[in-house]
């Protein structure tokens, strides 16, 4: 087990080859070991080299209500009036703070997606 910080492509390339090779390795075991520090090892690498952005408010409530089923009709149930809802969906009214809470208590969409300026 040669365990080596990535700094580049190349060792991410390498450590991704060999996570394949390893993946069905058993916990408590040397390559199981090997598995978990190289999980944590390429975890950072993407996070630093490949970083996701937040989505913007308006389209992880939208996204969430398509998983879940939802019409416009159940998001004004949820903060208030049919057609603020409406506006909320076409971006021409921002989310009050006691909607950010509602949405967040109702639609489970964490409130940091949600405060994020749009």
């Amino acid at each position: 087990m040669e365990i080596k910080p990535i700094k580049t492509e190349k060792d991410y390339n390498s450590a991704i080859e060999r996570l394949e090779v390893i993946f069905d390795a058993k916990p408590g075991t040397i390559e199981g070991d090997e598995l978990e520090v190289l999980g944590i090892l390429i975890e950072k690498y993407e996070q630093e080299h490949f970083p996701i952005d937040m989505p913007d408010p308006v389209e992880a409530i939208k996204f969430r209500m398509e998983q879940m089923g939802y019409s416009q009709n159940d998001l004004a149930e949820i903060i208030g009036l049919k057609s603020r809802a409406s506006e909320i969906l076409n971006k021409k009214r921002k989310l009050s703070l006691a909607m950010i809470r509602s949405i967040h208590d109702k639609l489970n969409i964490p409130t940091e997606v949600l405060v994020q300026a749009y």
